[in-house]
């Protein structure tokens, strides 16, 4: 009787240990079958993402250098954590576009993209990625408000990228004062790579 107790003991423990191993292999089939699936959606979409982002860059280029659709766009240039886009037509510059980001918006982290002329003066900008609220902050882009045109034609030489709150120059967005300083603020980031680039002689 002993025997039997113990071999129906052993069989017992036998049995829950297939059946723990059996679980710990159906979880790791899954979870490879799983992992597999994700990596096999990431970069069927990886490539379609790129293109849509680089195709969105190059529009905004676009509006910012009138003329870059037509126009031959050099290879980025990284300058004071920007990146820099020389528009040449007929092998003259016609503008630089300037990639330029804040920390400072009302959300956090936002970027924008600013064109100048071969002076430094502002021939347009907008914004490219934000999370500002919806019917304040972002009326800083060009399809919610024509807030940014203030800038268009400015030299911030003489313009102070300010907002008059501030001593500055700027009208702030009415309710999303912190959104308009982040706009400055990116602004300014890139008129100065902008001349730190001029001067070196990078911009011809």
């Amino acid at each position: 009787m002993v025997n039997q107790n113990q071999q129906l003991k052993k069989s017992i423990m036998a049995k829950k240990e297939s059946n723990l191993l059996n679980m710990v292999l159906s979880l790791f089939i899954v979870s490879a079958v799983a992992a597999a699936a994700l990596g096999f959606v990431y970069e069927s979409t990886k490539g379609p993402i790129e293109e849509a982002k680089q195709k969105f860059l190059n529009e905004q280029i676009g509006v910012v250098v009138p003329g870059a659709a037509e126009a031959e766009v050099s290879e980025p240039i990284e300058k004071d954590g920007l990146t820099i886009y020389i528009v040449k037509k007929d092998g003259k510059v016609i503008g630089t576009a300037i990639k330029s980001f804040t920390d400072a918006g009302f959300s956090g982290h936002f970027e924008i993209i600013v064109g100048f002329d071969n002076d430094g003066k502002i021939i347009d900008s907008n914004v490219l990625t934000h999370h500002e609220t919806p019917g304040l902050g972002d009326k800083m882009q060009k399809s919610v408000s024509p807030w940014n045109d203030q800038f268009k034609g400015k030299d911030p030489a003489t313009f102070s990228l300010i907002v008059k709150k501030d001593g500055g120059m700027v009208d702030a967005i009415t309710a999303a004062t912190i959104s308009s300083r982040g706009y400055c603020d990116a602004l300014s980031k890139a008129y100065s790579a902008f001349m730190n680039l001029k001067n070196e002689g990078g911009i011809e």
